[in-house]
């Protein structure tokens, strides 16, 4: 457990700090803050993507190749950032290269990974401390950017930051026993029946499109809060701050629902979580923007933020047990990271168009009471598998 923490603490951590260089980056580049956000949505959209396929991978030969590449890329992808002067190279070393090392060493490959070597009862807690490590890492990176861009300027920094990643290598083989023929579950099925199963269950449909709204609140907020704070007439040091309380009270937040989850269906805990956050949003929209309640709007957002995911592994768990765990959490990452190229897109289409995010807060505030509705008709029970087509 705390190998998969460190290792999504270093690649959560690393990429949610990403968002405070996106000024420098168009200042250097003058490319536009919407063709720089196109760069940071395909990440998002990328990440999602090599989710089901690193899953795939992980579920039949063991995480750690599939960790041990991931770590490599996201390290080259973020070190090489710096040296690109076009749209075409931001997306392909944030987008592909970075977004896709962390896709590979993501939650679907960790808590696959986690989930086979602990009992059902512990599943909660698990995924939880799994969680709270990616949110450990978002409050560490966060600040070290700050001080690092501030200390050899915003090219350097980031280097570093790249660098910083490979401290996640030896994790890789910690993790080498989390996979199915070590655990001794069941054998997985045919990935193409899995996915088919998944697909055709009500259940799964519903928790995936809850799912696409956390991913466009999670981007919209990591991707350009920087930008909300500097449009508030802020000092630019509260945006490292306000990521940070993000990533501290996520720590909080993840270890809350892993607590949780062993007292209460995880449906209503996650309809809890979506229509917290757009009560939170709500408020924000219509409050004085001060250094205050940023941070007490950062520090909500924090504990629910990524709370969402260990609920949703749960269900998943749930649903259809571990054997194919780590291809069917890539499948449900995959329409979060759809929603979260959405989430930082348009937040710079909107800002470009209208000089204001108002109207993606608005978007959001829908969406999250959208979330809250749809998961309360989920049914919390193993689904039978389904034959395999003739």
């Amino acid at each position: 457990m705390l190998a998969a923490a460190g290792t999504f603490a270093l690649t959560m951590g690393v990429r949610q700090s990403m968002g405070l260089f996106l000024s420098p980056l168009n200042t250097a580049t003058g490319l536009g803050l919407a063709s720089i956000s196109l760069a940071f949505a395909f990440g998002q959209l990328w990440w999602g993507l090599t989710q089901p396929f690193a899953g795939m991978l992980a579920d039949r030969l063991g995480a750690t190749r599939i960790l041990l590449a991931g770590v490599a890329l996201v390290a080259l992808g973020t070190f090489l950032t710096p040296l690109m002067g076009s749209t075409a190279g931001l997306v392909l070393v944030i987008g592909v290269l970075s977004a896709g090392g962390a896709g590979m060493a993501g939650p679907a490959v960790l808590m696959g990974a986690t989930l086979r070597l602990v009992p059902p009862h512990r599943r909660g807690f698990a995924t939880g401390l799994v969680n709270a490590g990616g949110s450990f890492g978002q409050f560490l990176m966060a600040p070290i950017a700050t001080t690092l861009m501030a200390v050899m300027g915003w090219s350097a920094a980031l280097q570093v930051m790249g660098l910083l990643v490979l401290l996640a290598l030896p994790a890789a083989f910690v993790l080498r026993g989390g996979h199915v023929q070590a655990a001794g579950v069941a054998a997985p099925l045919p990935t193409g029946q899995a996915v088919r199963q998944a697909l055709h269950t009500p259940s799964f449909l519903l928790l995936a499109s809850g799912f696409f709204v956390c991913g466009f609140h999670v981007a919209f907020l990591g991707t350009h809060m920087p930008g909300v704070i500097a449009a508030c007439g802020l000092p630019a040091q509260w945006a490292g701050w306000s990521l940070a309380m993000i990533g501290l009270f996520n720590i909080a937040g993840s270890l809350a629902m892993g607590w949780a989850m062993g007292r209460w269906r995880y449906k209503r805990l996650l309809s809890l979580v979506y229509a917290t956050r757009a009560l939170g949003v709500l408020v924000f929209v219509l409050a004085p923007k001060t250094g205050p309640v940023l941070l007490a709007f950062s520090a909500l957002m924090g504990f629910t933020f990524l709370s969402t995911v260990p609920a949703t592994a749960g269900l998943v768990a749930k649903f259809f047990g571990t054997a194919n765990l780590a291809t069917l959490v890539g499948l449900v990452m995959l329409t979060h990271q759809v929603g979260g190229f959405l989430g930082a897109w348009l937040g710079g289409r909107v800002f470009e168009a209208t000089g204001s995010y108002d109207l993606v807060w608005y978007i959001d505030i829908v969406l999250a009471v959208g979330a809250a509705l749809v998961h309360l008709p989920i049914r919390e029970a193993p689904v039978a598998p389904r034959a395999a087509a003739a």
